[in-house]
């Protein structure tokens, strides 16, 4: 049994925070803000018409190393889906409480303990963004301009189930292959059209190959359509795939073999034009960010267990601009993106508990 109070997230929680909601996103975030006014810090927000307005929490700027603080305000579930909350002896459930409302939660209740030890909070800011489940296509740009001005970041996703941070992540990129073909009666002019569907089951099979397992790079082609009738030599296909990779060379490799593909026709007659992009470069695990976990663990007198994750976050874009980043600062939860979403109760204590003492040994000026 675990004592503590959740009614604070619970209260953030059941305000649907689903990425397309810009009502629902700002009214939870206008409730974090009040919390973070609260304790001292002051508010840069970057309003937006469609999207969640981003907030940028800042502190008192003193002599010493600069430390960012990241979460996303959004969650991937839309209205009327999921929007319960409720809680057990050892878990809380309901939508963001690991992805990643109970991380910021987290990051909240941390720096109340620090305000309460030191008096004062300061060489910490905490930026929240409003769309990283559907790619941060806007927010990218206020966390690559933020991020060069901080000596760290900490990001504060899900822990794993050993209370594991992140190291390194995989990159990221989402393309469309768009085929166009010739369509002409199945019956009476078969040899006379160019089949789309064929000529993309050809460039599935090709694209299949560009995964390693050697080398830890997938290629999922996730959506084949293409047709328009059984009686008809197809017009026109789509394939949508997904891209991840672990290092620079394998994206080069894997972009040079795509463009290849996209640039041969297997059946005459039929063209393809490849859209999409790279939307989070691969997270590498560096000596810096090793060196400062190891102070981590001296100063605070643990032992951080560490992981490597094929799934991608906002410490991705951090990672691109060369600060030094970590992540899974939240509790550990699963079922994440599903209707069964949880959170441990223990890991909230265990994560608030560390997060204090790093913040703490932060503002000290000895991390």
């Amino acid at each position: 049994m675990y004592s503590r109070n959740f009614d604070e997230l619970k209260k953030i929680i059941e305000i649907n925070s689903w990425t397309n909601n810009k009502k629902g996103v700002d009214e939870s975030s206008a409730i974090f803000a009040e919390w973070m006014l609260s304790i001292g810090f002051e508010l840069t927000r970057y309003s937006r018409e469609e999207l969640g307005d981003h907030l940028l929490f800042t502190s008192t700027q003193k002599k010493g190393k600069k430390l960012l603080l990241l979460g996303h305000l959004d969650t991937v579930f839309a209205p009327d889906t999921f929007e319960d909350f409720r809680e057990d002896d050892e878990w809380i459930y309901g939508p963001g409480v690991c992805d990643m409302k109970g991380g910021n939660f987290v990051a909240l209740q941390a720096l109340r303990n620090i305000l309460k030890t030191h008096g004062e909070i300061y060489n910490i800011d905490f930026l929240l963004v409003s769309d990283e489940e559907t790619g941060s296509h806007d927010s990218r740009y206020i966390s690559m301009e933020l991020a060069p001005k901080y000596d760290y970041c900490m990001v504060f996703e899900a822990a794993g189930v050993n209370g594991e941070i992140v190291t390194g992540r995989k990159g990221l990129g989402w393309f469309s292959l768009d085929i166009k073909g010739i369509a002409k009666h199945a019956g009476n002019h078969y040899w006379e059209g160019a089949d789309a569907n064929l000529e993309a089951s050809h460039k599935l099979i090709a694209l299949n190959k560009v995964s390693s397992q050697t080398k830890n790079t997938t290629l999922n082609v996730g959506i084949i359509e293409g047709g328009i009738g059984a009686n008809t030599i197809s017009p026109h296909a789509k394939l949508a795939f997904d891209l991840r990779y672990t290092d620079p060379v394998e994206k080069d490799r894997a972009l040079k073999a795509i463009d290849e593909i996209v640039a041969t026709s297997f059946v005459e007659g039929t063209t393809s034009t490849l859209s999409g992009s790279i939307l989070r470069d691969v997270m590498q695990p560096n000596q810096a960010q090793a060196e400062w976990i190891e102070s981590i663990n001296t100063l605070c007198h643990t032992k951080l267990p560490t992981e490597q994750r094929g799934g991608v976050s906002d410490a991705n874009i951090i990672a691109s601009v060369g600060t030094i980043v970590t992540d899974g600062w939240g509790p550990f939860g699963d079922g994440d993106h599903t209707v069964y979403e949880r959170a441990s109760k223990k890991s909230f204590e265990e994560r608030i508990e560390l997060v204090t003492q790093v913040f703490g040994v932060h503002m000290d000026g000895k991390l």
